[in-house]
């Protein structure tokens, strides 16, 4: 079984968190899966740096953009990652934009990701249907989840149809904005992840997007299985390099 799917059947709420592969330093990555592991982290979501990334924050956004700098590329990360599977038994998540893998070669991303212990991909501009149409048997065959974004906009028709292809987990944004741009979440956004947890969906959902701190976290998990905290780590890690990363995940849980 996917560890993917393993995680989700444990009955605690997942934590994952997401940070920028070459970020703060080209040779970070590793240490930072390590560590988040180590200091009780679910799920990791490896960003996968990109020159134009619609879907980013700022903090985000300047991460990958300094990443790029460090020399970081796909090359570079399936390098990194060879061995990682020696050290780390968590759920590894590759989160990118498509370009660039397609530019490597879509069958070519995938075997790779399987071969170093990929367990999963996020990819924001690449459509459901285009996937389930083109790319899912690619998929399959290397067996990595392909997980799909939701947001309080998408019809029921869609988010049943992204239901219906996926099997993993579903990300939920939480608002229709980009990534760190969140305080706290109000009536509109709870209500929304009611409406989502109502629909009784196959797959369970992961809450991203505006999840900073211990009470956002338990807000979104109240109605969810997990939380993902993406901008909040990584200005932890802009202020403090990797010195910290057990008191932020302890200040999370």
């Amino acid at each position: 079984m996917n560890r993917i799917n393993q995680k989700l059947q444990e009955s605690k709420k997942i934590v994952s968190i997401y940070f920028s592969a070459g970020y703060p330093s080209l040779n970070d990555t590793v240490q930072i899966i390590q560590d988040l592991e180590k200091n009780g982290v679910d799920m990791i979501e490896i960003g996968l740096p990109f020159s134009d990334p619609l879907a980013d924050g700022p903090t985000i956004q300047e991460s990958s953009t300094q990443a790029l700098h460090n020399g970081m590329t796909t090359q570079v990360l399936f390098d990194q990652l060879k061995d990682i599977r020696k050290t780390v038994s968590i759920p590894l998540i590759i989160m990118g934009y498509f370009n660039p893998m397609l530019q490597f070669g879509i069958e070519n991303f995938c075997k790779r990701c399987a071969e170093i212990g990929i367990d999963g991909l996020i990819i924001p501009d690449l459509p459901v249907d285009v996937y389930a149409d083109e790319y899912k048997n690619t998929f399959e065959k290397y067996e990595l989840k392909n997980i799909f974004l939701i947001t309080p906009q998408t019809s029921v028709q869609r988010i049943n149809f992204i239901d219906g292809v996926s099997d993993g987990f579903i990300y939920m944004v939480s608002s229709a904005s980009v990534t760190g741009s969140q305080t706290g979440f109000g009536s509109e956004q709870e209500d929304y992840f009611k409406r989502i947890a109502d629909m009784n969906l196959k797959n369970p959902q992961v809450i991203g997007f505006g999840i900073n701190n211990k009470e956002t976290f338990d807000q979104a998990t109240q109605f969810a299985k997990g939380a993902i905290i993406g901008s909040a780590f990584i200005q932890d890690l802009t202020k403090n390099g990797t010195g910290k990363i057990k008191e932020f995940v302890e200040a999370i849980r």
